[in-house]
């Protein structure tokens, strides 16, 4: 005997069979809205016919040969255009392929700029490979960069993608059909950030896309970026020119120049957000490296990127760098025409409008050579000597001094004609960096060389003096050796503060010979003395203990003990 459920269970089976029903149109909506970016794309280009302009000596099989996929007879490219005589083709007259018949050929990316650690991985079990300029890219690949990395590659029909630094990008398509300059760029970007600018589409099959774990970048020819999680915000996308779809299963929007998106995980992309404006540049262009960059706030900032690119190739970056400051300092950059960009982030992850300056980096004349001090040098001068060399085409030297490798505030900063120079203030006891840069006649300085820290020790300088020898009458001190073309300064005085000297003399050797003193306790101090007359401060006293007088006499030297007072 069946059960014969009560009105209500025919009510909640009624209800529920209605939920089921929905939920499945539901998930049907959803996936049919995931592919309409990818049809308004391509404007269904299988549907759709490639124009081609016939050109003398074109032939109807010759034109099939070159165009149509293998099993694409040329006779049904004639009964596609209605084409009476095979043999006769009229130039300027238009002949119609449809994008199905077309041959697809793999079209791999090339590698045009790489900065710092790029790894590259052909397919999931892959060994990573190190990416290099040249480097051929193809279907399958994932390209991934490391802190202070970055990528260029150029596609087939001329597109180019930056991907920036701690970036990872898997390659999905990378097509071309035949020779007819439309190209299949289809992309996901896991990770990080990219800038891309898209050669307009030719043809119905075209298509530039660019998936991150939240939306869908469609465009047939633009100006824009995409980000995925950087710095743990959404998914953002920026448009600088032409029109960008972002879409995902939820919903699609159309973002115009100077607006943006952001998708979350699981939420659809938001409406519009008009950029932030670009913030103004408040210093010159730097003349000479490093340098700093400064720019007034933007209200709504909450930090900012700072990039130079290439002028003549503004996809190939050379720096970039987030800050909450509104300066950013660059050391270094190759020589060249360059182009800095400075653009504000916004709280929900999108950046602004940038701001750009052109400056130029010269390497010449190149920064002299490094003598003195060494890297790393411990001096006991308090005024210190540096010196290099002269390069070519040099006529002035700038020279700086900081406590800080970065020279935020130098201590000395200055030229000179010569090639050495001594400061007039006194250095004290601590850690410094020196650096150096050429000049030319013109007023064209070069880059500086490396930088190079040094030590300046408050003790005195000890000249190690050796135990004294006596002999007929005769006392010999000696000392360490110094540099070249110093000198030394001796006093020997019977009171430790040296106010009445028995002798002061100068000296080119580290000796002095003298008449024997009478016996008892003396003291001895010694100073250097550099080539250019610069003298540094006495040594630390030393004590000599003398016996009495005849105990010279013993014809043969005697070694006598020498006393440090420290």
């Amino acid at each position: 005997m069946s059960h014969i459920p009560a009105p209500q269970s025919f009510a909640a089976a009624r209800a529920a069979s209605r939920s089921l029903a929905a939920l499945a149109f539901t998930r049907l909506r959803f996936a049919a809205l995931s592919l309409v970016l990818l049809f308004a794309c391509t404007g269904l280009a299988q549907a759709q016919d490639w124009s081609y302009r016939v050109r003398p000596g074109d032939t109807l099989w010759d034109l099939g040969a070159k165009h149509l996929k293998n099993g694409i007879n040329w006779r049904r490219l004639q009964e596609h255009n209605r084409i009476a005589d095979p043999y006769h083709l009229p130039p300027g007259t238009r002949m119609l392929f449809p994008v199905g018949w077309l041959r697809i050929e793999p079209a791999k990316a090339r590698v045009i700029a790489v900065r710092g650690a790029v790894n590259l991985l052909t397919s999931e079990k892959a060994a990573a490979a190190l990416v290099v300029e040249g480097m051929r890219i193809g279907i399958g690949s994932r390209v991934e960069t490391g802190p202070g990395a970055s990528a260029t590659l150029e596609f087939a029909d001329g597109s180019r993608l930056m991907i920036q630094d701690n970036s990872r990008i898997s390659f999905d398509e990378l097509s071309s059909y035949g020779s007819t300059g439309m190209v299949d760029t289809r992309m996901r970007l896991q990770r990080g950030r990219t800038l891309n600018r898209v050669i307009p589409a030719k043809g119905p099959a075209s298509r530039y896309i660019i998936d991150t774990p939240s939306a869908t970048s469609s465009v047939r020819g633009t100006h824009f970026r995409v980000s995925a999680g950087d710095e743990g915000a959404p998914d953002a996308t920026e448009v600088l020119e032409g029109k960008v779809a972002v879409g995902n299963q939820r919903t699609e929007v159309m973002l115009r120049p100077g607006y943006g998106t952001v998708a979350a995980a699981g939420a659809a992309p938001s409406a519009p957000i008009r950029l932030l404006p670009a913030p103004a540049l408040s210093a010159a262009p730097p003349e000479q490296l490093p340098a700093t960059i400064a720019w007034l706030p933007v209200e709504g900032a909450v930090a900012y990127r700072v990039e130079v690119v290439r002028d003549d190739a503004p996809e190939v970056l050379l720096f970039e760098a987030r800050t909450s400051d509104t300066r950013q300092r660059i050391d270094d950059l190759p020589a060249g025409r360059h182009r800095v960009q400075v653009r504000a982030v916004a709280a929900n992850g999108l950046g602004g409008r940038d701001s750009s300056q052109v400056f130029n980096v010269n390497d010449q004349p190149a920064p002299p050579l490094t003598i003195s001090p060494l890297d790393g040098q411990r001096l006991n001068l308090p005024r210190p000597r540096f010196e290099w060399t002269r390069a070519e085409g040099a006529e002035r030297t700038r020279l700086q001094v900081a406590a800080d490798e970065h020279f935020g505030q130098p201590l000395i900063d200055t030229e000179v004609a010569g090639q050495r120079f001594r400061p007039s203030e006194s250095l004290a006891p601590g850690k410094y960096y020196w650096r150096v840069a050429s000049r030319d006649g013109k007023g064209h300085a070069g880059r500086y060389g490396n930088v190079l820290p040094f030590e300046i020790s408050d003790a005195p300088v000890d000249p190690g003096l050796e135990a004294p020898q006596a002999a007929k009458g005769m006392l010999t001190l000696r000392w360490q050796k110094g540099e070249p073309g110093q000198r030394y300064r001796v006093q020997i005085a019977r009171e430790p503060d040296f106010s009445k000297l028995l002798l002061e003399e100068v000296v080119d050797v580290p000796q002095i010979e003298l008449k024997r003193p009478g016996g008892g306790t003396w003291h001895v101090r010694v100073q250097t003395i550099e080539d250019d007359g610069y003298a540094a401060p006495y040594g630390p006293p030393q004590q000599i203990r003398l016996p009495c007088r005849v105990c010279y006499g013993a014809g043969a030297a005697g070694a006598l003990l020498l006393l440090l007072s420290l």
